[in-house]
């Protein structure tokens, strides 16, 4: 599937600490997008990527699973100052891929990256106002560190050595094939197998319509069912916005027209929970063949949007159903078989494989163990502020997108944030910025009210979020507009200082008195 992956290997760099102004962990998405924006608006400033993997692209380059694509509308999911060419409104990872690297080419990113470099952990020093971060080398095993000014998060929010799987019952006595998504083996072959998929989010309704027409039959197996809504193939407006326009102004409005619309469709059905409950399940009726169960499979108990919405272009899921290469049951697992799934209706569902798209297994800040002057820190005991620093850690800003929309939405306020922060940093003649709570009493909250499954096993791993600005995570697009890229970066929150220097003795001083 997809694009050439280029092999990638890390460069020797020897144990001596290397210093850069900014170091970014991860070339995924997130990393690659930080690094262009500095280089095109910091150009003076050193920067580096260290990347565990050997390839960029992360979540991009990782899955491998039949028609993996993007979930949310490829116009807002692309960076907004590299237009986005495809005609597809969910674009394939492939092409996704290929737009990450080819930023990385047209930006000069590439040949910052080392590869194969694993980090382990970051240690700030006050007296030096700098972080020396260790990584392991996968080639190798030599740890190896780095110094840097800045030292900036790009690594996601899951494990990417493993999925999520629940233990199932029996699991062991099946003699067919069990996989997980997140690690789709090369030579599995389903032509004419018969397929179960455990699981109704995003994963499950983009692998279903992918294999079925190789397979004898694939079944969606779900325990709850989820919101699933067709989105049109392509995004014919966006298209002809910059066919009329040019790609750069066209993509401009195509980006602002459709982040208005994931927005406020996400804001109406939060105010209006029974009317767009109602709205998504005729449109699925519509799609559905007459007389299908749409109450049983395809209408959750929780209220739209409290969970992503599953998007499917062109209605493939449903498509597919009618068409009878697929078909949705709504149960609970009692115990896998030699031959299938014994559920607890008492039906046994048939199968040669079994996939497990059960989900994500969370990993904040990559695991990285931070250190400031030598005592660890625990990140659930702190605050975010802005959605993109740590309360009380100086220096130090991660990436986390948005749940309820596009996550590169967030990662280019947070990026452009960083560069503007940086020159202010420049401008007092600062070198350590700290975000620093005044109340330590403040009312706080998890980061997170999705109800998504993923979300809730990991939501005691996150730092907390208070419930004023600017220690507030609102997950919306505007307010965070006003916030990071409106609002002056000194906005009495920040503090800026610099080192002292160490006071040394005069060669009077060493000279005894008569």
């Amino acid at each position: 599937m997809g694009p050439e992956r280029p092999t990638g290997s890390a460069t020797s760099r020897g144990t001596a600490p290397e210093h850069v102004d900014v170091l970014i962990v991860g070339a995924g998405l997130s990393g690659i997008g930080v690094a262009s924006r500095l280089h095109r608006t910091q150009p003076d400033r050193t920067f580096a990527i260290l990347e565990a993997r050997a390839v960029s692209g992360g979540t991009w380059d990782l899955f491998r699973y039949p028609g993996v694509r993007s979930d949310s509308d490829i116009q807002t999911y692309g960076y907004d100052f590299k237009p986005w060419k495809g005609r597809a409104a969910l674009a394939p990872a492939a092409d996704i891929l290929d737009y990450i690297r080819d930023t990385a080419r047209e930006y000069d990113v590439e040949r910052h990256i080392c590869y194969g470099h694993k980090v382990i952990r970051a240690d700030w020093s006050s007296t030096d106002a700098r972080w020396t971060v260790t990584a392991r080398r996968d080639d190798t095993g030599e740890i190896v560190t780095f110094t840097a000014d800045w030292f900036f998060c790009a690594s996601g929010y899951y494990n990417y050595d493993r999925g999520y799987t629940p233990v199932f019952p029996g699991a062991d006595r099946f003699t067919g094939r069990i996989v997980h998504p997140q690690a789709w083996p090369e030579d599995l072959d389903y032509a004419g197998k018969r397929v179960v998929v455990i699981g109704s989010g995003a994963t499950a309704v983009t692998l279903i319509p992918a294999m079925a027409d190789a397979t004898a039959h694939v079944t969606m197996l779900q325990r709850s069912p989820s919101y699933v809504i067709a989105l049109p193939e392509e995004d014919t407006v966006s298209s002809m916005l910059r066919r009329v326009l040019g790609d750069e102004r066209g993509y401009r409005l195509a980006r602002k027209k459709n982040t208005m619309l994931n927005f406020r469709v996400y804001k109406l059905a939060r105010r209006f929970p029974k009317q767009a409950r109602a709205i998504i399940r005729r449109l699925n009726v519509r799609l559905l063949p007459s007389g299908f169960d749409v109450d049983t499979h395809f209408n959750p108990t929780y209220d739209p949007w409290y969970q992503r919405l599953c998007v499917v272009p062109g209605g493939d899921l449903f498509k597919t159903i009618s068409r009878g290469k697929a078909s949705v049951v709504t149960d609970t697992i009692e115990t896998f078989t030699e031959n299938g799934i014994a559920l607890v209706s008492g039906k046994h569902l048939d199968a040669d494989i079994i996939i497990t798209a059960t989900g994500l297994d969370l990993l904040i800040l990559g695991g990285i163990e931070i250190h400031l002057d030598g005592e660890p820190i625990d990140i659930t005991k702190r605050l975010t502020f802005k959605g993109t620093m740590l309360s009380d850690v100086p220096n130090f800003s991660f990436a986390f997108g948005y749940l309820n929309g596009p996550w590169t939405l967030k990662l280019d306020l947070v990026a452009d944030y960083l560069c503007r922060l940086l020159d202010e940093m420049d401008r007092r003649g600062a070198q350590i910025v700290v975000a620093h709570n005044t109340e330590p009493a403040i009312e706080t909250r998890p980061q997170f009210d999705f109800t998504s499954g993923y979300i809730q096993r990991g939501l005691d791993l996150f730092p907390r979020t208070g419930t004023k600005e600017p220690w507030s995570l609102p997950m919306d697009y505007y307010k965070d507009v006003v916030s990071l890229r409106d609002t002056p970066i000194d906005d009495g929150t920040l503090t800026f200082s610099r080192v002292e220097p160490t006071p040394t003795r005069s060669d009077d001083d060493l000279v005894s008195p008569d």
